[in-house]
């Protein structure tokens, strides 16, 4: 081995790295780049959320339901939180926009609470008569936008994105911090501006969460 194969080698593995760590920071950063704008926006709304003044749309419709559903309800009711009928819920769907697969059952009446980012929904049944009365509160994009980032009655296949997203942003992180560190050589100002990114986070912890 010649004095030079160490070093040359040496330049072959830093030249793996950077290529390896530059891939998997760009692709990191394109999957995290629409997501990332959301939640820093809705980050923004969110701290002021008590400026941002909205006014609810509140609809309420109420009915009742078609004689061969009322006698299926009546054979159906439970006590206590149990699935709805096929029929029912088939014709929720259908005539009310309501998806729905349970409901707290009681003697007289069916409830459905019907929470939903930036809003919220209630529907009720009468059980011996079928009378029903459905009322949805909007409250807005911006409520809407702020229930995603909070996760809140999003279903499950939100709650998974947001911690895929949220690996995607580790690694966009991590990839970012070891190409700090093989460029900080030529650059002087790299771990100061880091311990900077530290500290100012950790300053208005300690002087201004009380």
């Amino acid at each position: 081995m010649t004095a030079a194969e160490p070093a040359l080698a040496a330049v072959q593995r830093r030249a793996w790295w950077l290529k390896t760590l530059h891939q998997w920071h760009w692709c990191s950063s394109a999957i995290c780049l629409v997501a990332m704008l959301l939640f820093a926006v809705t980050g923004i709304t969110l701290n002021h959320a008590a400026q941002i003044k909205t006014k609810p749309i509140v609809t309420q419709r109420d009915g009742q339901l078609p004689h061969d559903l009322r006698a299926g309800l009546a054979a159906a009711a439970h006590d206590g939180r149990a699935p709805l009928p096929e029929a029912l819920r088939d014709w929720l769907a259908r005539e009310l926009g309501v998806h729905a697969e349970e409901g707290e059952w009681s003697p007289d009446e069916l409830y459905l609470s019907l929470p939903r980012p930036g809003g919220d929904a209630w529907l009720t049944i009468t059980l011996p008569d079928g009378a029903w009365q459905y009322e949805r509160t909007d409250r807005g994009w911006i409520a809407w936008l702020n229930d995603l980032h909070k996760g809140r009655n999003t279903g499950a296949m939100w709650t998974w994105f947001i911690d895929l997203f949220a690996v995607a942003c580790v690694l966009f992180c991590v990839t970012g911090l070891c190409l700090l560190q093989l460029h900080a050589g030529r650059r002087p100002a790299t771990w100061p501006m880091v311990g900077l990114g530290v500290l100012i986070p950790l300053l208005f912890i300690l002087l201004f969460l009380h």
